[in-house]
């Protein structure tokens, strides 16, 4: 038996049929003007952490590249928004993880994302020059560790990749000179959107969910059916 679903794509378009656990939380979006579509889409809990994070991934590595801002100042400023970002995280999918017997994966993120800071903090400020000039390959080694163990966990060909791709990124870094910071925003940042805007392939549905009621699994049963329909 294949450890991965070789049923799916690695990435394909949203479907709706959703399981009970993905539709808790939901978020609709539809802007439009006239009759142009600015933006349509619908966005879990899931998703809205991937976005949560590509935007503070974005906004501390541009700052970072782009703007003369103290190093101290800036530790101070991202350090609190790294504790915002794991917070939301875990508010967000608590629940999902729960149901889904993944909760090992959340935990893993919030260590990586503490230590990150952790590590980060102290080289600006008792000056660890050689942890100083190694910032991006630190946060794209962490967030390749992330990927992995999220790719295990739920057995998704995506999140391997994903790791692979923070790998070639740390490989290619050195070839950016002055761009270093950019280039980590970049990756980090795209890789996150792209996971909240398709759909990610993972593991077969498991057989108990312990957490939901009879009618809530017989929910997910029809909308795994669905979904197969759809393939």
């Amino acid at each position: 038996m294949s450890f991965f679903n070789p049923t799916t794509p690695i990435l394909r378009c949203k479907q709706e049929a959703l399981d009970f656990q993905d539709r808790q939380g939901l978020l609709r979006l539809h802007w439009q003007i006239g009759r142009n579509t600015i933006v349509s889409g619908f966005y879990t809990r899931i998703d809205q952490v991937f976005i949560l994070w590509g935007l503070i991934c974005a906004t501390i590595f541009i700052t970072a590249q782009f703007l003369p801002i103290n190093w101290a100042i800036q530790a101070t400023l991202w350090s609190g928004l790294t504790l915002i970002g794991t917070v939301g995280m875990i508010v967000l999918t608590h629940f999902w993880v729960k149901v889904e017997r993944l909760i090992w994966v959340l935990y893993c993120w919030v260590i990586l994302m503490l230590a990150g800071v952790v590590v980060t903090d102290l080289s600006i400020f008792l000056g660890w020059g050689e942890v100083l000039i190694s910032l991006c390959p630190l946060w794209l080694g962490l967030s390749a560790i992330g990927y992995a163990c999220t790719g295990v966990g739920m057995r998704s060909r995506a999140f391997i990749l994903a790791s692979l791709v923070h790998l070639l990124g740390i490989a290619i870094l050195p070839y950016v000179a002055g761009w270093q910071f950019l280039a980590t925003g970049l990756i980090m940042a795209a890789s996150l959107l792209v996971f909240a805007e398709l759909q990610w392939d993972m593991r077969l549905p498991i057989v108990e969910y312990g957490l939901l009621t009879l009618e809530q699994k017989q929910f997910n049963k029809e909308q795994h059916q669905l979904r197969q329909l759809t393939f």
